[in-house]
């Protein structure tokens, strides 16, 4: 199983050595990559190893030693794989962040012993709760800079304890105390905190379980309809597209949404190869024992009443604003979800969040960064989840019409 990360935290908590860390105790940086991070190392510091260049590639990152755009890397142990997104720690980069989040099974969220809680860690913890992050591992890092002391990690515990329970979407914390910089309970347990009677960082991320999707039914949003129109595959129909939500087999019965008409599997491809079944995230194609007129932005679901997906015009969302353009109350974009396309109008903003404070405020508009909630009137139906309850029927993003340039990511809350 593959488990993405998202990493978060204030500015200087630690964030890209923690990943640079990990990837140089389990042994997966390549020996140019180790020496290219010495040779930066020499350039931008002190001439000691600095993990952090490990993901801070571009100049700028390495010349202020700050993180400025998502950067992934890719580690795997024998127990699991792991994909990991250092997400910029500025108030100015929430966009980045958000987009690290959206993907991410799990946040790690880090804490300077010293300073413990800050805004920016506050704004972290409401970004990932926002994105439907529900697992946050809360690092409290640097703790060799505070003498190892106890006291100090269980104060910046109850505190985040506290703030994580007052989010609109409450988040799991599971904390530890970490040194990204000397290794202290990263991959191997430390021996200056033997207060701590958890596992290392490493050991909790290869045996964590991520929370499924709540058990809704399967989801294929149609990307295609496969027509080969050869003599070989004559009576070949089949509708292409990535399977979320539960798995599909020959044989279930599926409704066609918007349209509502219903029909059975009778083929399941992948990859070309025929198979009985097929597992959320496979990109497949479906064969239907009935002839219907089925097209690209439909949605072929499970027919399980309590499941039901939402088909309708009218959406309320939470939206991350992403450009320097406001946004404003009856304002036009185009809007993609899933595999739909279609035109927006914005009907209503209804507020702004304040993510210091978990509370939220009337706005007439949005500027870069803001987080808040619209609703939108759409020019055709979209087939709808709530975000919380499933992420890719939830999920949709603003397109600006005339530049073509993405605005905003949006998780879907409820229609009108």
């Amino acid at each position: 199983m593959v488990l993405r990360i998202a990493t978060a935290g204030s500015v200087d908590d630690g964030k890209s050595t923690l990943i640079g860390r990990l990837l140089h105790d389990t042994k997966t940086v390549f020996e140019d990559q180790l020496s290219a991070v010495e040779k930066a190392s020499t350039r931008y510091g002190d001439g000691s190893l600095n993990l952090a260049l490990l993901t801070d590639g571009l100049r700028a990152e390495r010349e202020q030693g700050i993180t400025i755009d998502v950067a992934y890397r890719y580690f795997a142990t024998p127990k699991r794989t792991f994909v990991v997104a250092d997400t910029p720690g500025h108030a100015q980069y929430t966009r980045n962040m958000v987009t690290g989040a959206s993907a991410s099974d799990v946040a790690i969220v880090l804490v300077d012993a010293r300073n413990g809680l800050t805004e920016q860690t506050r704004r972290h913890l409401f970004v990932a709760s926002l994105l439907g992050v529900k697992l946050v591992i809360l690092a409290v890092n640097k703790m060799d800079l505070v003498d190892f002391d106890e006291a100090t990690y269980h104060r910046i515990v109850a505190e985040a304890t506290a703030h994580a329970q007052a989010l609109p979407a409450p988040v799991v914390l599971n904390p530890l105390p970490i040194s990204a910089l000397l290794g202290d309970n990263v991959v191997d347990a430390s021996t200056n905190m033997p207060w701590f009677t958890g596992v290392p960082l490493l050991d909790l991320l290869e045996t964590i379980e991520v929370p499924g999707d709540h058990n809704v039914g399967a989801r294929l949003a149609v990307q295609w309809v496969i027509r080969p129109y050869s003599t070989e595959h004559h009576d070949y129909r089949g509708f292409a597209g990535r399977l979320t939500g539960g798995s599909l087999a020959i044989g279930d019965l599926l409704r066609v949404l918007p349209g509502g008409q219903q029909s059975t599997v009778i083929g399941i491809d992948r990859g070309g190869v025929p198979q009985d079944t097929a597992q959320p995230g496979e990109a497949i194609s479906v064969q239907l024992a009935d002839d219907i007129d089925i097209g690209r932005g439909d949605v072929l679901v499970a027919v399980v009443a309590s499941e039901a997906p939402i088909v309708t015009d009218r959406i309320i969302a939470d939206i991350s604003w992403m450009v320097d353009k406001p946004l404003e109350t009856g304002s036009r974009w185009i809007i993609k979800h899933q595999t739909r396309t279609a035109k927006a109008f914005v009907s209503a903003i209804e507020l702004r969040h304040d993510v210091a404070t978990a509370t939220h405020s009337p706005a007439e508009s949005l500027g870069l960064n803001d987080l808040g909630r619209v609703h939108l009137n759409v020019s055709v139906p979209l087939v709808i989840d709530n975000y919380d309850r499933h992420r890719p029927g939830g999920a949709a993003i603003l397109i600006d019409e005339a530049t073509g340039m993405t605005c905003a990511a949006l998780m879907i809350r409820d229609s009108e």
